[in-house]
């Protein structure tokens, strides 16, 4: 698997090749710019896809779990409407999950918040604000996020998290620092759904059931009525086939909680 450091050195490497063949051999000054690009292209796909642990190692599946076991986690919440849908549902089928939650929607509904470590779901840190730059954050500002978070959930339910999940799934050298800084588990997927792209629940259900398999860890949001209507049908499908479904934190044999 490519990673940040080993990708830099290859292109330093290349870089420094051409400038010295260039002495010899007048190469166009493209070529220049197409390998800047490659390294642009991998970097980028590298810093959007949590699956390739480009710069951080992150937990995204467990293939030599024992027994058909699968992760179900909730990301953006606690939703006032949505989450207590959800904690109702997976109640009914005797599930549990794990929900990333965001800092602000916490202080906005701590009474869903408790009862979500209540009935016996993990709960993992997904920054404070969700912000569409925390790609671009420095690494003090991932920290204070971070942080931020954690005080909430240590203040409303005794528990400082140890899971984190980037938003997005975004990852950059300033994030990869601020996670050694604060120990915290990163956490991915590798079963999306894309719950908040797609609108037919039935193309939501297929994409994730298509290849399921033991040891996945599947991505929903506990922020929109279909991914109710989704979850049910996931859990009977995983129910008739004799899946068991547990927190992220159990699927991995990692602690939730410092």
């Amino acid at each position: 698997m490519l990673k940040f450091r080993l990708v830099n050195s290859i292109f330093f490497f290349l870089a420094i090749v051409l400038l010295v063949l260039n002495r010899a051999i007048d190469f166009p000054n493209y070529i220049y710019g197409l390998l800047f690009l490659s390294w642009f292209c991998i970097t980028a796909i590298g810093s959007f896809n949590i699956l390739w642990n480009y710069h951080l190692n992150a937990y995204n599946s467990n293939p030599t779990i024992s027994g058909k076991k699968v992760a179900i986690t909730f990301d953006d919440g606690p939703n006032e409407i949505v989450t207590p849908k959800i904690l109702a549902l997976l109640k009914k089928y005797n599930a549990k999950a794990t929900f990333f939650c965001i800092g602000k929607n916490i202080e906005a509904n701590p009474i869903v918040f408790k009862q979500i470590i209540e009935e016996g779901h993990s709960i993992g840190n997904h920054s404070y604000t969700h912000s569409n730059n925390f790609g671009f954050f420095s690494k003090s500002v991932v920290i204070e996020e971070i942080i931020k978070t954690n005080k909430l959930s240590q203040n409303l339910i005794g528990k400082e998290m140890k899971l984190f999940r980037p938003p997005f799934g975004v990852t950059n050298p300033s994030i990869s620092k601020a996670l050694k800084q604060t120990k915290h588990h990163v956490i991915g997927w590798n079963v999306r759904s894309l719950d908040t792209v797609i609108k037919d629940e039935n193309k939501i259900f297929n994409r994730i059931t298509k290849h399921l398999k033991s040891g996945d860890v599947i991505l929903l949001h506990d922020t929109n009525e279909r991914t109710i209507n989704v979850l049910e049908q996931l859990l009977l499908f995983l129910q008739e086939n004799k899946f068991e479904i547990s927190t992220v934190d159990t699927l991995f044999n990692i602690d939730a909680y410092a």
